[in-house]
């Protein structure tokens, strides 16, 4: 053998292991690629293609599908006018559902009569199911009430505002209602954020302890605020159950029918006295976190452009169109149907009265405040300022 020859071979080897390599990146590459992309419950594609799911799935009518179809779009139109609202100055804050309406309605749907829901301030789509006047959900956020609705009337809690205490309250009225004997659930929401809350943790300690008939629906939208969820937990949100005794699940948030199918499938097993629990709803804020947030200074165009192309209404919409179970009439008049939501809504909240700028000083304390009374003064000198000048 020649020294050639052998120098020959050894670079062959080279090539060879080369290509190996290669090859071997690749693959690692594509399968990294791969399981970047979050496992979960799926029963419509974002191209509005039906799949089907070994433990959850579904069969709905076609006047169902259009029903659910029907909640998302004017639960948005209603979402959009309060958010134009609060730009024109008729509401002092808005926190929008824009992006999450699969799964809301698909959660919402999958709820009786005599089930309870504890929401947080975002929970609009739930609200449209649980039969509360849309309306009444704006005087809060126009500084007119403290709520809006009788909760017992709709079994639909009022709005929490602080973060993640409404846990705590749909645990303890799980226990309450499982000592009554009665086979009603609780299905308790919430945001990813707020999961990183010690309440929220407790509620799963005392639900699981205590067997107790409860949902918890996580709408895991990417961000809290301006921290994304990567700063909020290490392991996939769904699986933290595991660690306090009971199932989690996590589920297609823009896939309004497995939103659907797994909740529904959740609070069976709540009321079959077999404990909570945890769904994941692995969705998008496509919105600001409320209209006092500017998303443009944390995050990119790129990523909601990629997640509009997940947008539940529109995939529904294409399934629809697809197997021929709406057609254009239909949608006409469901366009018809939102704007006379819209124009209801605008009518309404500015018939409401203008809000007592001074009232929120009035029960702070029980019997009063130096610091309470200077801010006052100050604060109603700064809306003097205002009177007779291009600020009123």
């Amino acid at each position: 053998m020649t020294v050639e020859s052998t120098a020959a071979r050894k670079t062959t080897r080279r090539s060879s292991g080369a290509k190996r390599t290669t090859s071997a990146a690749s693959a690692k590459k594509a399968s990294a690629a791969k399981s970047a992309e979050p496992e979960l419950v799926q029963l419509l594609t974002p191209e509005g293609e039906r799949v089907h799911h070994p433990e959850y799935d579904i069969d709905l009518s076609a006047e169902e599908l259009r029903g659910l179809y029907r909640d998302m779009v004017l639960t948005r139109r209603f979402d959009s006018e309060a958010t134009a609202l609060q730009r024109q100055g008729e509401l002092g804050l808005w926190a929008s559902l824009l992006g999450q309406e699969a799964a809301q309605i698909g959660s919402g749907r999958a709820l009786r009569d005599d089930d309870y829901v504890f929401p947080t301030y975002r929970e609009h789509g739930v609200a449209w199911c649980r039969g509360v006047d849309p309306t009444n959900l704006l005087g809060m956020f126009r500084g007119v009430n403290n709520g809006g609705w009788d909760p017992s009337s709709n079994n639909f809690h009022l709005y929490t505002i602080v973060l993640g205490s409404q846990t705590l309250h749909a645990t303890g009225y799980a226990m309450g209602i499982a000592k009554d004997g009665a086979d009603s659930a609780v299905l308790a929401y919430f945001g990813d954020g707020a999961s990183s809350q010690g309440d929220v943790n407790e509620s799963f300690v005392f639900s699981a302890v205590y067997n107790a008939p409860v949902v918890f629906f996580c709408q895991n939208n990417q961000w809290a605020i301006s921290e994304p969820i990567e700063k909020q937990t290490r392991v996939p949100l769904y699986q933290r159950a595991a660690g306090f005794g009971f199932p989690g699940v996590r589920v297609d948030g823009n896939d309004v029918l497995a939103c659907l199918a797994v909740t529904r499938s959740a609070l069976e097993r709540a009321r079959r006295g077999e404990g909570p629990t945890l769904i994941e709803a692995f969705t998008y804020r496509m919105a600001a976190h409320t209209t006092s947030d500017d998303p443009t200074r944390y995050r990119r165009d790129a990523e909601r452009e990629a997640w509009e192309a997940k947008d539940p209404i529109l995939r529904l919409k294409a399934y629809l169109e697809n197997e021929g179970h709406a057609d254009a009439a239909f949608f006409e008049e469901l366009e018809a149907e939102s704007e006379t939501l819209g124009k209801h809504v605008r009518e309404v909240v500015r018939a409401m009265p203008v809000p007592d700028h001074m009232a929120m000083f009035d029960h702070t304390y029980a019997d009063g405040h130096a610091l309470v009374d200077e801010e006052r003064a100050q604060f109603a000198a700064y809306q003097a300022s205002f009177e007779g000048g291009e600020g009123e």
